[in-house]
């Protein structure tokens, strides 16, 4: 039973990666496919799921809190016997092993903070099609 929520600790570790780097990784991809005219960049779906994510982030961090995934996963690695390895935060915590700082909560919840704010202007500059459900059929 340990191997298996440790396994699923993993999983949750993999799928909060994945988000992270799809929330980074979109605004640059965004602004390259508005340059370069890629019609994806466009897609509703795509930009609305990106707008939200970060919202959450960001929302969750001025609010002081945890994010879900860590708290899934740390619990699931103390089920397995294992230590909780992200006390901070899984982004906290990467963020300080790669830059060398223990920074702040305030510090990411500004950080988090300012990169909504990108991603929103992002999202009134290069406008979303709206989904075919939004447009209205002529008669």
């Amino acid at each position: 039973m340990q191997r298996l929520y440790l396994l699923l600790a993993d999983a949750l570790l993999l799928l909060h990666a994945l988000i992270v780097v799809f929330n980074v990784a979109a605004v640059p991809v965004i602004w390259l496919g508005y340059l370069l005219r890629w019609r994806f960049v466009r897609n509703f779906s795509f930009r609305v799921t990106h707008l939200l994510l970060i919202g959450f982030v960001a929302a969750e961090s001025v609010l002081g809190l945890i994010c879900p995934l860590t708290t899934w996963e740390n619990a699931l690695r103390v089920k397995a016997g294992d230590d909780a390895l992200y006390p901070r935060g899984f982004v906290s915590y990467w963020v300080h092993r790669l830059i060398f700082h223990d920074l702040g909560q305030a510090v990411f919840a500004v950080g988090y903070g300012v990169f909504f704010a990108l991603v929103f202007f992002t999202w009134v500059w290069v406008k979303p099609r709206p989904p075919r459900w939004w447009t209205r059929r002529s008669g």
